[in-house]
């Protein structure tokens, strides 16, 4: 049977950190600008599990994180360890399966054909041993044959744990979950469930897609199935067009175009890395755009040819990103809080020289 293993570093960046400075072990230590320095409008980028303890968590701003934790050891994040280590992870899980793909900076599936559900658990314990004993990380490991649901696994037992959900069992395990755990269901829509009296995703497999049409759309019979125990393929577990990106979320918002454009040299190098290791062709580039009230945008743009070198994707991604940026001057004029980079619609390289340098180093998120 085909298995997902979706491995998740534990509080990433604040782990590199640790590694690096092991005098802060133990200590409530939090990621971002250093409020005590100055008015800021930043975000938390990562919590230590003793700063968690009290409130403090990612994406929470710097300001309110400092009154909940006010003895914290607050350290500026170095994007580029981070991403050079992400890619130390991805080399040492290439050597447990041919099938890596990399989801974001602190996350990767491991996709692995075994036969029973102690295989899957040997397996995710000799995974999270060699990144403790070699990389000095921590990883928790959801396992399913479906890769949502071994995401959402892998966020149950924190840090360090193993969750493996067989798919007769998936259905029973999200039962008691609420929906927001599902990727894809943001605050808005949870809000919008609630409002109907839907909070867990044992409520939401009792109800029939027509019905709740008009709060999800399209998205309303895909969530179903995954609630009910049949989620739909996707499209990296069936071999059909995926896509690889990168992120970068920033520790104040950008409200200058000029910040934006800076940062897509390394981002690009990030994303061509990524596709020189997984031998990987695009056929499209992406920008998306989370602005500070949280609200997306994104766009992309087809290609012709097979895209897969930084200096394209750099300049394809900047075309966009420009575009996108002068229709919102124009409009409402948003500051920028995450600033995104994909690769789109991938096929296998065929006749592509692999490069003997390896890729900028990338402040990615």
């Amino acid at each position: 049977m085909e298995w997902t293993l979706y491995v998740d570093l534990d509080a990433y960046y604040v782990a590199c950190e640790l590694r690096d400075r092991p005098e802060l072990e133990g200590r409530r230590v939090l990621v971002g600008p250093d409020p005590s320095k100055g008015p800021t409008r930043g975000v938390v980028l990562s919590a230590s599990y003793a700063a968690r303890a009290f409130g403090a968590r990612s994406a929470m701003p710097v300001t309110r994180a400092a009154e909940l934790v006010p003895e914290a050891v607050w350290v500026a994040p170095d994007f580029a360890k981070y991403e050079r280590t992400a890619r130390e992870v991805r080399t040492l899980l290439r050597r447990f399966s041919d099938r890596v793909i990399p989801l974001s900076i602190d996350e990767a599936a491991v996709i692995v054909d075994l036969e029973d559900i102690a295989a899957v658990r040997r397996l995710a314990r000799e995974i999270q041993a060699a990144i403790r004993t070699e990389l000095r990380l921590s990883a928790s490991i959801g396992a399913s044959p479906h890769r949502t649901v071994a995401k959402i696994a892998s966020d149950r037992e924190k840090p360090g744990g193993i969750v493996i959900v067989p798919p007769q069992g998936i259905a029973e395990f999200l039962a008691s979950l609420p929906i927001r755990v599902v990727p894809g269901v943001g605050p808005k829509t949870d809000a919008r469930l609630r409002a109907i009296g839907l909070e867990t995703l044992g409520e939401l497999a009792r109800r029939r897609p027509g019905e709740l049409r008009p709060v999800l759309g399209s998205f309303a019979a895909e969530l179903v199935a995954l609630a009910r125990g049949h989620p739909k393929p996707l499209p990296d577990e069936t071999g059909g067009p995926r896509s690889r990106s990168v992120d970068r979320t920033f520790p104040e918002d950008i409200g200058d175009l000029e910040p934006l454009l800076k940062a897509l040299p390394a981002m690009a190098g990030s994303l061509a890395g990524v596709l020189q290791e997984e031998r990987l062709v695009g056929e499209g580039v992406g920008v998306g755009v989370r602005w500070a009230d949280f609200s997306r945008i994104q766009r992309s743009r087809a290609s012709t040819h097979g895209i897969h070198e930084a200096e394209e994707i750099r300049a394809e991604a900047e075309r966009l990103l420009r575009s996108a940026w002068g229709e919102e001057r124009t409009g409402r004029g948003r500051s920028v809080r995450t600033l995104s980079v994909r690769v789109e619609r991938l096929r296998p390289a065929s006749g592509v020289q692999r490069r003997l340098d390896g890729p900028p180093e990338a402040p990615v998120n």
